[in-house]
């Protein structure tokens, strides 16, 4: 009898023991899972260019490519990267479980498998993901240009609106290659090192604006989030002034604000006081109807995108 699986969940299952791969597939379908096949991390890594998953179930220990380095490769590409990798492994030594967990695995679980378990496992791990998932399409939806690296500058993931972003900046790129498109590579590596100074920022102009790129506060060991800020002020102040009743300045304090300057940053930009800025963002909140900053960001840069 199929239990509360969301129907749709989608679950590849990598074995190279025929035996292990029947009780797993006869199982999972019973919960209302779909099971896909592979025999070896080689087809794995194959399947999952035509395919996404919700989930893998990877055996550790494979003839060819072995579970650990099928899972490194999955999780350096930006397309699979995000799938959750629980690992079936007959090793009960303390050592093969830290290896399957820096190869990029959420879970493992010991052979002789106990159903229930995987199971309840498999269930936490599929309601993670999905919440993740939500988590950044929320992002994008208030205008979040997000993208986050590891420790090299290499890309672990970006929301769509920064994808689209970063395609303008090269038309070439793909998120695929697992890598910024070629003019920010290095100004984010610097962003992210280690001796990086407090506050830094860069700037990288293309034909008819600018990218700015600005790290962010994150919590989650081995990524580091950057915001991506197109500005193109000529243009952009004058949508927001055009949709939203605002003057000039109000505009040009809103775009700011948009690209997350504080009041001290946007004076200095202006050339105008702070507390001058403060009276604009109280005639900016009043006009469009938002008592916060977050609020009127997130407004301005729907407006900017999607003008």
């Amino acid at each position: 009898m199929a239990t509360d699986a969301p129907e749709g969940d989608r679950i590849l299952v990598v074995d190279d023991t025929p035996e292990s791969l029947r009780f797993l597939v006869d199982t999972l379908e019973r919960e209302g899972m779909t099971v896909l096949i592979a025999r070896s991390g080689e087809q794995a890594i194959e399947l999952l260019r035509h395919v996404t998953p919700d989930l893998i179930l990877m055996d550790a220990v494979m003839p060819g490519l072995g579970g650990l380095e099928a899972t490194q490769r999955i999780k350096r590409d930006p397309a699979s990267a995000d799938i959750p990798v629980i690992f079936m492994t007959g090793l009960a030594e303390p050592e093969h479980a830290v290896a399957a967990f820096q190869s990029g695995s959420v879970d493992y679980v010991r052979k002789p498998i106990v159903i229930d378990e995987l199971l309840a496992r498999i269930r936490v791990h599929l309601a993670n993901a999905r919440l993740s998932l939500r988590s950044r399409l929320a992002l994008d939806e208030a205008g979040r240009h997000l993208v986050a690296l590891d420790a090299e500058g290499a890309l672990l993931w970006c929301t769509p609106r920064a994808q689209a972003l970063l395609a303008k900046a090269d038309p070439a790129w793909s998120p695929d290659s697992g890598q910024l498109p070629e003019p920010l590579r290095l100004p984010a590596r610097q962003l992210v090192s280690d001796d990086a100074p407090s506050g830094a920022s860069a700037r990288i102009p293309l034909a008819d604006c600018e990218i700015e790129l600005t790290p962010l506060e994150n919590g989650r060991p081995g990524e580091h989030l950057i915001r991506l800020s197109e500005i193109c002020e000529g243009a952009a102040v004058a949508l927001l002034q055009k949709q939203n009743g605002l003057t000039p300045r109000e505009a040009e304090v809103l775009l700011w604000v948009s690209y997350g300057k504080s009041n001290r940053m946007i004076s200095e930009i202006l050339g105008i006081s702070p507390r001058t800025v403060n009276k604009h963002l109280e005639q900016v909140f009043r006009k469009l109807g938002v008592e916060t900053r977050a609020a009127a960001a997130a407004i301005a840069a729907r407006a900017v995108s999607d003008g």
